[in-house]
Order: structure tokens, then C-alpha cells, then sequence
């Protein structure tokens, strides 16, 4: 009578030590639910060689769709400011950072696939562009679309910040392989007719010290 309950609880305990080393559940078996779980949606990609850079047509885009090489292209922007993919056809791209353009083209195929991870890289500017340099709101890089004035440009830069010398900006601008400098009196623009609101060129550089 005293032996009965040591034989059953020496049986359980063999179970359970040959159960172990086979990876087996003593008692139940869990469902494996990583199938059904979904990718969470990562936050687009831009190009990380200058991400303010605004783009502009004829520059040249690879954009990536992660697992899918149908939607994963070589692109170039159109003179109208587009590019064109399959699934959303005419996307526009003029204007936007890489990374804006991602989460278009994310947002767009959202409809399509589920969390789609975009990336979009500049693999080439053939756009004509300026430079901000110095303290403006938004210094960078930027698109040249037609005329555009100095006033202008510092408008889309965001303005001048508290630290500027609005009576010391220059343009630097490359006349013949030489650095030409113009200083501009930003004062003298808009007060006296407009004199020193030059129309910018394509490498033109404007410098707000």
C-alpha cells in the first residue's frame, strides 16, 4: 500500500525526462501563430547622401520595393515632374525629398500590398540646381525650376534666421571656369526696385553669412 504512490510518481517523473531531451510538451503542445502575424510597416527610405535635396526632372531614381523585383526600378524623372510605375502610373516626383517620394509611392501601394517597405535612392542629379548655404531656415540643395530669383530662392530656403547679415549675402557663380562673387544687399531688394535680385543659373550658390 506504501509502495503504490512512490511506482506512480517514479513513472511521471520518467515521462517527463524522456519527453525533455526530444523537445516535446509534458502536458500540451503550443501553436506556432508567427505565419499569421504581420510585417510592421517601416518607415520609408530616402536617399542619406543629402536628404533635403528637392528632386527634379531628368534626375535619375532607384526605387525599391522590398520582396518585390516586379516594382523594384531604374527610373528617371519626366520633364513634366513624374515618374511613371506600374500599379500607380503616374507618380509625381518634382519637388519632393527622396524619402517624400517614398511615402507617396507607399501610401499608393498600400492599396496593392500589404505594408509595402519603399526606399527611394538619387543615383544621379541631372536636374539644374542651386546651393543655400549659411543661415537660412532650410540651407541645402534645390531644384531650378525656370526663373528664379534671389529672392526667391531664399523665400523657398525658408527666409534668413536671426543670426543673418542680410547686407552681406553673396552669389558665387562659375563664369568661364572662374568663381565670380556678387554681394547683395538684401535690404536694397526689396526696398529699391529690386537691384541685386538676380536671376539664378544652374551651380549658382547663394551664401547668407
Amino acid at each position: 500500500m506504501v509502495k503504490a504512490p512512490w511506482a506512480v510518481a517514479c513513472s511521471v517523473l520518467v515521462v517527463l525526462n524522456v519527453a525533455a531531451p526530444l523537445g516535446l510538451p509534458a502536458f500540451a503542445q503550443e501553436t506556432d501563430n508567427s505565419a499569421k502575424i504581420r510585417r510592421p510597416l517601416r518607415t520609408p527610405t530616402g536617399s542619406s547622401t543629402d536628404p533635403s535635396y528637392l528632386l527634379g526632372p531628368e534626375d535619375q531614381l532607384r526605387i525599391s520595393v522590398w520582396d518585390n523585383k516586379e516594382l523594384t526600378l531604374d527610373l528617371v524623372v519626366r520633364p513634366d515632374g513624374k515618374i511613371s510605375m506600374p500599379l500607380l502610373q503616374d507618380v509625381p516626383a518634382e519637388g519632393l525629398t527622396a524619402s517624400q517620394l517614398a511615402a507617396t509611392i507607399q501610401q499608393g501601394l498600400s492599396a496593392y500590398i500589404v505594408n509595402p517597405e519603399v526606399s527611394v535612392i538619387v543615383l544621379q542629379v541631372n536636374a539644374p540646381k542651386f546651393y543655400m548655404i549659411g543661415y537660412v531656415a532650410r540651407p541645402g540643395t534645390y531644384p531650378l525650376p525656370g526663373d528664379t530669383s534671389v529672392l526667391q530662392a531664399l523665400a523657398l530656403a525658408g527666409g534668413l534666421t536671426q543670426f543673418a547679415s542680410p547686407r552681406s549675402i553673396k552669389l558665387i557663380r562659375a563664369v568661364r571656369g572662374k568663381q565670380e562673387v556678387r554681394k547683395i544687399n538684401y535690404y536694397d531688394i526689396i526696398e529699391d526696385g529690386g537691384e541685386g535680385n538676380y536671376l539664378l543659373k544652374s551651380g549658382d550658390t547663394i551664401v547668407v553669412p
